[in-house]
């Protein structure tokens, strides 16, 4: 932008599954992800809180991208074993061959055709959420209740453009005044989540929503990229007390912490950013262990999956390194 601020562009492909041209079928869609990602990520923790690894397979592309962008390289032949494609750009390709903008996770391609569905990262998880409820598993929590919907949705929306993508508007900002703007924005919001989160264990009601979700896919990265890659420095989110406390409380809630590969995180900001980091060293802090020490906001109540149950095991396959080992 003409200021120095950086603009998202908006989502291109934005059906719906088990709407219109696409039914709702177990094993008919194939979920593309990057662990780097947070778009991504929201999706990869409510598949598993939803149980819904058998209904709908994932793909997890290589954190390092090319000019090509999204690749699969971490797969055997650097294909994926089940689209047989190298790039996900392929899948953009056969649902549009005239498409020229960005390839982005998250994605869901269909698997007879190999064409895109959507990227449409807000509404992916929401899609989830209500169109795919069929599929859930039992005991699956309610993370978009309709009585709360309301809330959830103004929590959402302060969030997205103030913490969420203000990280990012922060990171590539071009311009002083843009920067410093965003910043101020981006901290102002952090400190009234701190103030909410200091008498509640959740952002919305007494469980975990997509609200909650959505909050903390930035907060897992912030000191790990956003606080130093993005400049995002005016304190840690380990020097707020509440919002430190409900990061740990969800890292070590099934679902939560078991989904994260912080080198993928860590290698992804500060390899691909040249313009940014342009010598690609990746920074060895900071202490991961501290992520499973003890947080304490079982004290202020609330029912992590409210009348459902945790998720099982994580799925043979989609296992992530234990921060354990930094301890």
């Amino acid at each position: 932008m003409e200021d120095g601020e950086f603009e998202r562009a908006p989502s291109h492909f934005t059906d719906r599954i088990g709407t219109g041209d696409w039914p709702l079928e177990a094993g008919r869609y194939r979920l593309v992800v990057s662990r780097a990602c947070p778009w991504a990520s929201r999706a990869v923790i409510v598949r598993r809180l939803l149980g819904l690894e058998s209904a709908l397979s994932m793909a997890v592309a290589d954190p390092i991208q090319d000019s090509r962008s999204w690749r699969f390289t971490l797969d055997p032949g650097d294909r994926d074993p089940v689209l047989g494609i190298r790039y996900l750009g392929e899948a953009y390709a056969a649902r549009d061959a005239s498409y020229s903008g960005g390839i982005s996770v998250p994605a869901i391609v269909d698997v007879p055709s190999g064409r895109l569905v959507t990227n449409d990262y807000p509404e992916i998880t929401l899609n989830l959420e209500l169109e795919w409820a069929p599929l859930h598993r039992p005991g699956a929590p309610s993370l978009y209740p309709e009585a709360l919907r309301d809330e959830i949705d103004a929590v959402n929306e302060d969030v997205f453009r103030d913490v969420n993508n203000g990280v990012y508007m922060a990171g590539f900002a071009t311009r002083q005044r843009a920067y410093s703007r965003v910043v101020a924005r981006l901290f102002a919001r952090l400190d009234a989540l701190e103030s909410r989160l200091s008498s509640q264990r959740y952002l919305v009601g007494d469980t975990i929503t997509e609200a909650d979700i959505r909050l903390w896919v930035t907060l897992v990265r912030f000191d790990v990229v956003y606080h130093g890659h993005f400049k995002c420095n005016r304190r840690k989110i380990t020097e707020y007390p509440a919002l430190w406390a409900y990061s740990r409380d969800l890292f070590q809630t099934p679902g939560f912490g078991d989904t994260v590969n912080f080198d993928h995180i860590a290698r992804h900001y500060y390899e691909v950013h040249r313009n940014i980091n342009p010598t690609g060293i990746v920074p060895i802090g900071p202490d991961l262990s501290l992520w499973l020490t003890p947080h304490g906001r079982e004290e202020l109540g609330g029912r992590p999956f409210g009348d459902g149950t945790p998720p099982g095991p994580v799925a043979e396959g989609e296992e992530v390194p234990s921060v354990a080992a930094a301890a």
